[in-house]
Protein backbone atom coordinates (compact mmCIF):
# COMPACT_ATOMS: atom_id res chain seq x y z
CA UNK A 1 0.00 0.00 0.00
CA UNK A 2 1.46 3.28 -0.93
CA UNK A 3 2.82 5.31 2.17
CA UNK A 4 0.37 8.53 2.62
CA UNK A 5 2.55 11.75 2.22
CA UNK A 6 2.62 15.29 3.62
CA UNK A 7 1.87 16.46 0.35
CA UNK A 8 -1.02 13.77 -0.52
CA UNK A 9 -2.71 14.94 3.09
CA UNK A 10 -2.42 18.44 1.80
CA UNK A 11 -3.93 17.91 -1.58
CA UNK A 12 -6.55 14.97 -0.20
CA UNK A 13 -7.56 18.34 1.91
CA UNK A 14 -7.78 20.81 -0.86
CA UNK A 15 -9.93 18.42 -3.17
CA UNK A 16 -12.21 17.31 -0.73
CA UNK A 17 -12.40 19.17 2.19
CA UNK A 18 -16.28 19.81 2.08
CA UNK A 19 -17.14 16.24 -0.04
CA UNK A 20 -19.49 14.45 2.67
CA UNK A 21 -19.56 11.04 3.32
CA UNK A 22 -22.18 8.93 4.65
CA UNK A 23 -21.32 6.37 7.58
CA UNK A 24 -23.15 3.21 6.08
CA UNK A 25 -22.42 0.23 7.74
CA UNK A 26 -20.50 -0.81 4.30
CA UNK A 27 -18.58 2.50 4.88
CA UNK A 28 -17.81 1.92 9.00
CA UNK A 29 -16.40 -1.41 8.07
CA UNK A 30 -14.15 -0.44 5.08
CA UNK A 31 -12.57 2.62 7.45
CA UNK A 32 -12.62 0.54 11.21
CA UNK A 33 -14.99 3.13 12.83
CA UNK A 34 -15.17 1.93 16.17
CA UNK A 35 -18.75 3.43 16.72
CA UNK A 36 -18.88 2.38 20.79
CA UNK A 37 -15.91 4.90 21.18
CA UNK A 38 -17.56 7.85 19.25
CA UNK A 39 -18.89 10.67 21.30
CA UNK A 40 -19.49 14.71 21.77
CA UNK A 41 -17.35 15.72 24.74
CA UNK A 42 -18.36 19.59 26.12
CA UNK A 43 -17.00 21.25 29.49
CA UNK A 44 -15.29 17.76 30.54
CA UNK A 45 -18.11 15.51 29.85
CA UNK A 46 -19.15 13.32 27.07
CA UNK A 47 -22.32 11.90 25.38
CA UNK A 48 -22.62 9.03 22.93
CA UNK A 49 -23.12 10.06 19.21
CA UNK A 50 -23.93 8.26 16.24
CA UNK A 51 -22.14 9.85 13.32
CA UNK A 52 -24.14 10.22 10.12
CA UNK A 53 -22.08 11.86 7.63
CA UNK A 54 -18.96 14.01 7.59
CA UNK A 55 -16.51 16.17 5.76
CA UNK A 56 -13.43 17.63 6.49
CA UNK A 57 -14.80 20.63 7.48
CA UNK A 58 -18.51 19.37 9.66
CA UNK A 59 -20.16 16.28 10.16
CA UNK A 60 -23.60 15.50 11.33
CA UNK A 61 -24.29 13.37 13.88
CA UNK A 62 -27.21 11.82 15.98
CA UNK A 63 -27.66 12.20 19.47
CA UNK A 64 -29.95 12.07 22.50
CA UNK A 65 -30.45 15.88 23.38
CA UNK A 66 -30.34 14.83 27.70
CA UNK A 67 -30.85 17.97 29.77
CA UNK A 68 -27.14 17.80 30.87
CA UNK A 69 -25.85 18.39 27.00
CA UNK A 70 -28.56 21.14 26.94
CA UNK A 71 -27.08 22.84 29.92
CA UNK A 72 -23.54 22.39 28.72
CA UNK A 73 -23.84 23.55 25.01
CA UNK A 74 -25.92 26.85 26.52
CA UNK A 75 -22.76 27.12 29.29
CA UNK A 76 -19.98 26.13 26.56
CA UNK A 77 -21.66 28.65 24.24
CA UNK A 78 -21.76 25.64 21.66
CA UNK A 79 -18.30 24.44 21.76
CA UNK A 80 -17.66 20.92 21.76
CA UNK A 81 -14.72 18.04 20.48
CA UNK A 82 -16.28 15.09 18.67
CA UNK A 83 -13.82 11.85 18.91
CA UNK A 84 -13.13 9.50 16.31
CA UNK A 85 -12.26 6.31 17.03
CA UNK A 86 -10.47 3.59 14.51
CA UNK A 87 -9.61 0.02 14.96
CA UNK A 88 -6.07 -0.69 14.17
CA UNK A 89 -5.87 -3.89 12.88
CA UNK A 90 -1.80 -4.29 13.27
CA UNK A 91 -1.95 -2.96 16.82
CA UNK A 92 -3.45 -3.33 20.08
CA UNK A 93 -4.68 0.24 21.11
CA UNK A 94 -7.18 2.23 18.64
CA UNK A 95 -6.27 5.37 16.69
CA UNK A 96 -8.51 7.84 18.59
CA UNK A 97 -8.27 11.58 18.52
CA UNK A 98 -10.65 14.73 18.99
CA UNK A 99 -11.74 17.07 16.48
CA UNK A 100 -12.34 21.14 17.87
CA UNK A 101 -15.88 22.15 17.14
CA UNK A 102 -19.26 24.06 17.40
CA UNK A 103 -22.85 23.37 16.73
CA UNK A 104 -24.11 25.54 14.45
CA UNK A 105 -27.50 23.57 13.68
CA UNK A 106 -30.06 21.22 15.42
CA UNK A 107 -32.50 19.03 13.44
CA UNK A 108 -35.20 16.71 15.28
CA UNK A 109 -34.72 13.47 14.34
CA UNK A 110 -38.09 12.18 13.74
CA UNK A 111 -41.31 12.47 15.56
CA UNK A 112 -41.42 9.42 16.78
CA UNK A 113 -38.20 10.04 18.83
CA UNK A 114 -38.49 13.32 20.06
CA UNK A 115 -35.07 13.24 22.45
CA UNK A 116 -32.87 12.56 18.99
CA UNK A 117 -31.60 15.03 17.25
CA UNK A 118 -29.34 15.58 14.08
CA UNK A 119 -26.44 18.03 15.03
CA UNK A 120 -24.45 20.29 13.02
CA UNK A 121 -20.67 20.06 14.02
CA UNK A 122 -18.94 22.92 12.35
CA UNK A 123 -15.02 22.57 12.75
CA UNK A 124 -13.37 24.89 14.24
CA UNK A 125 -10.00 24.24 12.38
CA UNK A 126 -8.48 21.82 10.06
CA UNK A 127 -9.15 18.27 11.55
CA UNK A 128 -5.94 15.96 12.09
CA UNK A 129 -4.33 14.08 9.71
CA UNK A 130 -5.16 10.38 10.38
CA UNK A 131 -8.97 11.93 9.93
CA UNK A 132 -7.77 13.67 6.23
CA UNK A 133 -6.26 10.49 5.27
CA UNK A 134 -9.09 7.72 6.16
CA UNK A 135 -11.84 10.69 4.48
CA UNK A 136 -9.22 11.15 1.53
CA UNK A 137 -8.53 7.76 0.73
CA UNK A 138 -12.34 6.91 0.23
CA UNK A 139 -13.33 9.81 -1.61
CA UNK A 140 -10.12 8.79 -4.03
CA UNK A 141 -11.17 5.47 -4.21
CA UNK A 142 -14.64 6.57 -5.16
CA UNK A 143 -13.69 9.44 -7.68
CA UNK A 144 -11.16 6.55 -9.30
CA UNK A 145 -14.08 4.20 -9.33
CA UNK A 146 -15.52 6.73 -12.10
CA UNK A 147 -12.43 8.14 -14.07
CA UNK A 148 -10.04 5.25 -13.92
CA UNK A 149 -13.22 2.42 -13.70
CA UNK A 150 -11.46 0.78 -17.03
CA UNK A 151 -7.59 0.45 -16.09
CA UNK A 152 -7.23 -3.07 -15.88
CA UNK A 153 -4.52 -5.22 -13.29
CA UNK A 154 -3.15 -8.19 -14.33
CA UNK A 155 -3.44 -11.12 -12.36
CA UNK A 156 -0.05 -12.18 -11.52
CA UNK A 157 1.88 -13.36 -8.32
CA UNK A 158 2.69 -9.85 -7.49
CA UNK A 159 0.09 -8.14 -8.19
CA UNK A 160 -2.06 -10.77 -6.18
CA UNK A 161 -0.01 -10.51 -3.17
CA UNK A 162 -0.12 -6.36 -3.41
CA UNK A 163 -3.86 -6.77 -3.68
CA UNK A 164 -3.97 -8.92 -0.89
CA UNK A 165 -5.81 -11.67 -2.80
CA UNK A 166 -5.61 -15.17 -1.23
CA UNK A 167 -5.11 -16.84 -4.75
CA UNK A 168 -5.76 -16.15 -8.57
CA UNK A 169 -8.57 -19.58 -8.30
CA UNK A 170 -12.33 -18.83 -7.04
CA UNK A 171 -15.63 -19.53 -7.66
CA UNK A 172 -18.32 -17.41 -9.96
CA UNK A 173 -21.80 -18.31 -9.67
CA UNK A 174 -23.72 -17.84 -13.30
CA UNK A 175 -27.34 -18.29 -13.85
CA UNK A 176 -27.78 -19.48 -10.18
CA UNK A 177 -24.59 -22.31 -10.80
CA UNK A 178 -21.80 -22.17 -9.12
CA UNK A 179 -17.98 -22.90 -11.18
CA UNK A 180 -14.63 -22.58 -10.61
CA UNK A 181 -12.63 -19.97 -12.37
CA UNK A 182 -9.07 -17.96 -12.75
CA UNK A 183 -9.24 -14.69 -12.18
CA UNK A 184 -7.03 -12.94 -15.29
CA UNK A 185 -7.75 -9.15 -14.53
CA UNK A 186 -9.34 -7.03 -12.69
CA UNK A 187 -11.01 -3.45 -12.53
CA UNK A 188 -13.11 -0.95 -10.94
CA UNK A 189 -15.65 -1.76 -13.17
CA UNK A 190 -15.32 -5.29 -13.52
CA UNK A 191 -13.01 -8.69 -13.97
CA UNK A 192 -12.28 -11.19 -16.92
CA UNK A 193 -12.30 -14.99 -15.54
CA UNK A 194 -11.46 -18.01 -17.07
CA UNK A 195 -13.85 -20.84 -17.06
CA UNK A 196 -14.58 -24.28 -18.00
CA UNK A 197 -18.12 -23.88 -20.42
CA UNK A 198 -19.57 -23.55 -23.53
CA UNK A 199 -18.80 -19.86 -24.37
CA UNK A 200 -22.25 -18.77 -25.66
CA UNK A 201 -24.64 -20.23 -23.33
CA UNK A 202 -22.82 -18.14 -20.57
CA UNK A 203 -22.84 -14.67 -22.28
CA UNK A 204 -25.62 -12.16 -21.13
CA UNK A 205 -25.90 -14.01 -18.01
CA UNK A 206 -26.31 -12.76 -14.37
CA UNK A 207 -23.38 -13.58 -12.47
CA UNK A 208 -21.53 -13.48 -8.86
CA UNK A 209 -17.93 -13.19 -8.07
CA UNK A 210 -16.38 -14.25 -5.30
CA UNK A 211 -13.20 -12.14 -4.07
CA UNK A 212 -11.04 -14.38 -1.59
CA UNK A 213 -8.85 -11.35 0.53
CA UNK A 214 -5.77 -11.90 3.17
CA UNK A 215 -5.43 -9.59 6.02
CA UNK A 216 -8.27 -9.98 7.30
CA UNK A 217 -9.14 -13.09 5.42
CA UNK A 218 -12.63 -12.65 4.15
CA UNK A 219 -14.39 -12.59 0.88
CA UNK A 220 -16.45 -10.10 -0.83
CA UNK A 221 -19.29 -11.11 -3.55
CA UNK A 222 -19.63 -8.72 -6.35
CA UNK A 223 -22.46 -9.21 -8.54
CA UNK A 224 -22.67 -8.41 -12.32
CA UNK A 225 -23.12 -9.63 -16.01
CA UNK A 226 -21.21 -11.70 -18.04
CA UNK A 227 -20.87 -9.41 -21.16
CA UNK A 228 -18.70 -11.14 -23.55
CA UNK A 229 -16.01 -14.09 -24.16
CA UNK A 230 -12.18 -14.37 -25.53
CA UNK A 231 -11.93 -18.05 -26.58
CA UNK A 232 -8.17 -19.44 -25.33
CA UNK A 233 -6.01 -21.03 -27.69
CA UNK A 234 -5.91 -24.49 -28.41
CA UNK A 235 -8.74 -25.33 -25.89
CA UNK A 236 -12.13 -25.35 -26.75
CA UNK A 237 -13.73 -26.02 -23.81
CA UNK A 238 -12.43 -23.13 -21.63
CA UNK A 239 -12.78 -19.29 -22.59
CA UNK A 240 -12.11 -15.60 -21.04
CA UNK A 241 -15.46 -14.09 -20.04
CA UNK A 242 -15.48 -10.36 -19.20
CA UNK A 243 -17.62 -9.45 -16.31
CA UNK A 244 -19.22 -5.98 -15.23
CA UNK A 245 -19.98 -5.41 -12.18
CA UNK A 246 -22.98 -3.88 -11.10
CA UNK A 247 -22.18 -0.54 -9.93
CA UNK A 248 -24.12 0.52 -7.06
CA UNK A 249 -23.07 -3.33 -5.35
CA UNK A 250 -19.13 -2.74 -5.73
CA UNK A 251 -17.89 -3.18 -2.26
CA UNK A 252 -15.93 -0.03 -0.92
CA UNK A 253 -13.00 -2.38 0.36
CA UNK A 254 -12.20 -3.58 -3.14
CA UNK A 255 -12.33 0.12 -4.48
CA UNK A 256 -9.80 0.66 -1.72
CA UNK A 257 -8.08 -2.41 -2.47
CA UNK A 258 -8.25 -1.52 -6.37
CA UNK A 259 -7.16 2.24 -5.98
CA UNK A 260 -4.12 1.54 -4.01
CA UNK A 261 -2.50 -0.75 -5.82
CA UNK A 262 -3.00 1.76 -9.00
CA UNK A 263 -1.54 4.16 -6.84
CA UNK A 264 1.43 1.68 -6.51
CA UNK A 265 2.16 1.14 -10.03
CA UNK A 266 1.97 4.89 -10.97
CA UNK A 267 5.11 5.40 -7.91
CA UNK A 268 6.97 2.69 -9.11
CA UNK A 269 6.74 3.98 -13.46
CA UNK A 270 9.80 6.26 -14.36
CA UNK A 271 9.47 9.60 -14.73
CA UNK A 272 7.56 10.16 -18.53
CA UNK A 273 7.22 6.60 -18.76
CA UNK A 274 3.28 5.80 -19.73
CA UNK A 275 0.96 4.41 -16.49
CA UNK A 276 0.09 0.90 -17.41
CA UNK A 277 -1.45 -1.20 -15.02
CA UNK A 278 -0.71 -4.52 -17.51
CA UNK A 279 2.21 -6.81 -16.47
Amino acid sequence: MPVTTSQQIARYYDQFQKTDITFTKEVIRAILLHPKQVYLKCLGYQWPCIIYSTSMSEARVIVNMQKSLKESLQKANNMVSLRFCFVQRDKTDPLSFFVSAKISGFTPYGKDKPDLFFLTVSYTQRPPDDLIEILGQMLEANLNSSKRKDDRIVVTADSAKRLGLRAKETQIIIDGVPRRAIIRDLSFAGAKVIILGIAKFLVDKQAVLRIDLLDPPESLDIAGTVVRYEPVEGRPDIAAFAVLFDEAQVPMKYKLRINNYLKYVKLKKPAGERNDTTE
